[in-house]
């Protein structure tokens, strides 16, 4: 059934990319008021194209901040699963401007890739969701599955009230499973199932000395330096091995099994030097630079902040000194457990003459891993590999995505990650973009999916 959803999806290829150019000429930038009304006819957007599509209950609810758009089509039957559909419409702001080659709210094609704010990130997949239910309902007057669909505005803003949202309307978006698609592949055309993602946490540590600078020659010797004592406290924390020494902090870490090795070992690896300027790669005692990343937990200085920082020399004591840290977990570590051994341990190592204060980052996220054999898992690597003509391989990611874990921890199901983007799309970046390949592969592996759900 698949095949004239695809044939629709291609004799309307120019259509479609219309009508997402005019999608992304919108700055919906979440982070800028200025944008506010940006926000909103975003939002209106995706209103119409899903009432234009056929769905129904199609709604802009009020969260507090920015609009969720909100839309059901139950008319699969109560045998058909029901699938719900994560997305956001908001994007980063464009700064600096004067690194883009074109204007970012001007789509623009070069060499194959779609050039604009929210191309990849996450307007580009969404909008691929869009047409393919589109091009069900065109083409065989409904979709194979029941599917709700929420697609928030907050999503560069940390999703302030999804949480919220999501949790005292468990009804309202209750489903057998849901699909996310802002992710990506490890390389153009090679299809990609994300089966997990790390969790988050952070602390930020002060150091408190004297209360105001001191003349480094009439004091130096006789009162503590806070930043040389803020650096005896990080350098107590992981060693030159990568090996985390915070007490504690690995008990909870679920082994990276031999199986998951072997997938990890299939995909291929980044050449971390041409593409970070790096001298060589580092990564714990016992695991390849791909599994740290991947699959085991990270502990990162993120900045480092106090004393002199202009040109020349100041000859003093600071009077305070800072650092910010943030950790990427894995399964089986509880974010606030985590924060509590990192900040029992810096009060631990302190040393005396100086205050030390922790504050907890207040957004933090359990990691989220689903079985790779997982039936659902396994349809969608089928589809992916049928529409980009390669086998698909199995990651897990570094970074973190906090509503997989809100939805896992709220409802209870498999969250399917079905990614598109690539590593080169400058996410967040100038030249943000998308490659037209991954717009056309991509919606067929959904067309694909959605069929692949009803076999038994």
């Amino acid at each position: 059934m698949s095949e004239q959803v695809i044939n629709y999806l291609s004799e309307n290829r120019e259509q479609l990319l219309q009508k997402l150019y005019d999608f992304l000429s919108i700055p919906s930038v979440s982070t800028d008021s200025v944008h506010k009304e940006d926000i909103k006819q975003a939002a209106a957007f995706l209103e119409k194209y899903l009432n234009d599509i056929g769905f129904e209950h199609v709604q802009q609810q009020d969260t507090g901040g920015h609009p969720l758009v909100y839309a059901e089509y139950n008319q699969a039957g109560a045998d058909a699963p029901t699938v719900l559909f994560y997305g956001h419409y908001d994007v980063q702001p464009v700064d600096p401007i004067d690194q883009w080659k074109s204007d970012p709210f001007t789509p623009e094609v070069r060499n194959g890739r779609l050039y604009a704010r929210g191309s990849s990130d996450d307007k580009g997949q969404v909008f691929m969701h869009l047409a393919v239910f589109e091009a069900y309902m065109k083409t065989e007057g409904k979709l194979p599955l029941n599917v709700k669909v929420c697609i928030e505005g907050e999503e560069e803003i940390g999703s302030e009230h999804l949480y919220e949202m999501l949790h005292d309307k468990k009804e309202q978006f209750g489903a057998d499973f849901a699909v996310i698609s802002d992710s990506g592949m490890v390389a153009q055309n090679q299809p990609t199932i994300l089966y997990g993602l790390k969790g988050f946490t952070g602390i930020e540590i002060n150091v408190t000395g004297p209360d105001h600078d001191l003349h480094s020659g009439m004091y130096g010797g006789a009162v503590r330096n806070p930043a040389m004592a803020l650096t005896y406290i990080l350098a107590s924390m992981k060693s030159e091995e990568e090996v985390i020494t915070v007490e504690g902090f690995y008990d909870d870490v679920e082994p990276l099994s031999e199986h998951e090795r072997e997938l990890i070992a299939k995909v291929e690896g980044e050449d971390y030097r041409e593409l970070t300027g790096a001298l060589e790669t580092v990564s714990e005692k016992g695991y390849t630079a791909k599994e740290h990343t991947m699959a085991r937990p990270t502990f990162e200085i993120n900045g480092i902040f106090g004393g002199y920082q202009g040109e020349g020399t100041k000859t003093i004591i600071p009077s305070q000194a800072g650092a910010k840290i943030t950790c990427r977990l894995v399964p089986g570590q509880d974010p606030e457990h985590i924060q509590s051994l990192l900040e029992k341990h810096v009060h631990e190592v302190a040393p005396s003459g100086v205050t030390v204060d922790v504050k907890k980052e207040k957004l933090s996220a359990k990691a989220y891993k689903v079985d790779p054999d997982h039936p659902l898992i396994r349809k969608a690597a089928k589809s992916y590999t049928e529409a980009f003509g390669k086998e698909t391989v199995y990651v897990r990611m570094g970074g973190s995505i906090p509503v997989v874990e809100w939805i896992e921890s709220i409802y209870n199901i498999p969250i399917v990650l079905l990614g598109f983007g690539t590593p080169d799309d400058r996410l967040h970046s100038p030249n943000e973009s998308f490659p037209l390949d991954s717009f056309d592969k991509g919606m067929e592996t959904l067309a694909r999916y959605w069929d692949e759900i009803n076999k038994k």
